[in-house]
């Protein structure tokens, strides 16, 4: 069990340089769908030393960036123009050093057009295979997790860990399970004598670890998740939370993306095991031989297979009624 609960989220205004894959599949994509100069032009958004960069190329870029609102779909236009134009400055200058003919370029961009294309086949079947979620199976899935539903919570938690023997580390979770609220749980901490780091965060219940939503939901305000481990100990306290449900009809659409993306992945994983049976491949040289005990057979890259959503994730308001000091202050003079 892993407790990874304090990444920071990426900010949705990126950088211009972040934009750099994504335009490359983009402007990978734009070469093999290039129309005639006319229609081009009509749809031209800039130019840069003569070379035209299109909508159709900003469309591209945006249909990539899940979750955008339609208010933030001309700032975000903007902000990927100025990235393509970054990048095609950057393409003629590498086009005047004669780059595009550097043999290991020209592997790299058979392997990202590779990647791309393999993306669409199994993405393109994958949506006419796996249909939508079942009205049952939404409602299901709702009543199986309260925790991020119908009973979900805003979070002040704080991650601690300790370090020490085992017979130290057990001794102390007694003493902090016994712990009747925050300051208590402080003080048996500091009373143990043993060297401790801690991690803050405010966060709603879907933004937490799968596996840990439902184990902590079950917790009231002062208790704590524990995990013993090799020199030391991991703790997971509620310092405070907030209730802020979310209705069946709110989160039925969130659900409906769950739920197809899990299935989703689901029939990728069976649909690359067909293919390969269908397959004939030969391995040839040194991988000819037979792998060594406990290595695990090939597969398809995993670049070939979109990325899964981890859980639905209903936005975190900015209202939660959580006082923000309260997280920073915390477990006062522990750190």
């Amino acid at each position: 069990m892993h407790f990874d609960l304090y990444n920071k989220q990426r900010s949705l205004t990126m950088p211009r340089l972040a934009l750099i894959p994504v335009l490359v599949a983009a402007a990978l994509l734009t070469a093999c769908s290039k129309g005639d100069k006319e229609a081009k032009a009509s749809q031209a958004a800039a130019s840069v030393n003569g070379q035209e960069v299109t909508v159709h190329q900003i469309n591209l870029v945006l249909e990539r960036q899940p979750g955008l609102k339609p208010e933030q779909v001309d700032a975000a236009s903007r902000q990927v123009l100025e990235g393509l134009i970054d990048q095609e400055i950057a393409v003629q200058k590498a086009e005047e050093e004669k780059m595009d003919r550097d043999p290991k370029i020209v592997q790299l961009l058979d392997a990202q057009r590779r990647n791309i294309l393999a993306r669409a086949y199994l993405e393109k079947t994958s949506t006419a295979a796996i249909g939508s979620p079942t009205p049952d199976e939404v409602k299901k899935y709702f009543d199986a997790k309260p925790g991020l539903f119908s009973q979900r919570r805003i979070y002040m938690l704080q991650e601690f860990t300790v370090q020490g023997t085992a017979e130290e580390t057990k001794a102390l979770q007694a003493k902090l399970e016994s712990a009747p609220d925050v300051p208590a749980f402080a003080q048996a901490l500091k009373d143990s004598g043993l060297k401790f780091g801690v991690n803050q965060v405010t966060q709603p219940a879907e933004s937490l670890p799968l596996n840990l939503i439902d184990r902590i939901a079950a917790l009231k305000d002062g208790q704590a998740l524990y995990e013993q481990g090799n020199g030391g100990m991991k703790a997971v306290l509620v310092v405070a939370s907030r209730p802020q449900p979310l209705t069946f009809d709110q989160s039925k659409p969130l659900i409906e993306r769950f739920l197809t993306e899990t299935k989703r992945q689901e029939w990728l994983q069976k649909r690359v095991k067909e293919l390969r049976a269908e397959a004939k491949v030969d391995y040839i040289g040194k991988f000819a031989e037979k792998p060594a005990s406990g290595a695990s057979g090939a597969s398809a890259p995993a670049a070939a297979t979109p990325a899964p959503a981890a859980t639905p994730a209903p936005a975190a308001s900015p209202a939660s009624g959580l006082d923000a000091d309260a997280l920073s202050k915390g477990l006062s003079g522990l750190k």
